[in-house]
């Protein structure tokens, strides 16, 4: 395979965004999520799918509602475990939940995920209604709430 090299004749022009591409997560708050015993850090927000991308810490013993995902959810487990009954990840562990998806997962031991989420997620009451809709614009105004959102620019 031939390497790409680099040259000052090219007909494609590099662009540079108006903001920094790099910010330091470490340096934000963790904010309160919609579930009780969940934070988050909003890395990004998606206006066009609703969709956003966030660490999240669950606490331990912390069961989510049933909830489900309009756009996919991907996620990478930093530390901790949670998963669907039998069906676990662990520090190291990626998960891909498709569109369409409903589920109910647990973390016994707590943990902390990178995730995306390709579009919003829809959480539900007991009789099958609709509770909440947490996409990119609610992640942005909670995040606001918490002086945690000056580092997404093309926020809401």
């Amino acid at each position: 395979m031939e390497q790409l090299k680099k040259s000052e004749n090219v007909a494609v022009q590099v662009t540079k965004p108006d903001h920094p591409a790099f910010f330091d997560p470490t340096e934000l708050p963790w904010s309160p999520w919609v579930l009780e015993g969940t934070w988050f850090k909003l890395l990004r927000v998606d206006r066009k799918t609703g969709g956003f991308s966030m660490l999240l810490k669950v606490e331990p013993g912390n069961e989510a509602p049933i909830h489900g995902h309009l756009g996919a959810v991907e996620a990478y487990v930093i530390d901790g475990e949670f998963g669907y009954d039998d069906d676990r990840g662990g520090a190291g562990s990626y998960v891909y939940e498709e569109a369409g998806s409903i589920h109910m997962p647990t973390s016994p031991d707590g943990v902390v995920m990178f995730a995306v989420a390709h579009g919003p997620l829809v959480g539900y009451n007991d009789d099958g209604s609709v509770a909440a809709i947490v996409d990119g614009k609610l992640m942005y105004q909670l995040a606001r709430e918490n002086d945690a959102a000056d580092h997404i620019y093309d926020g809401y």
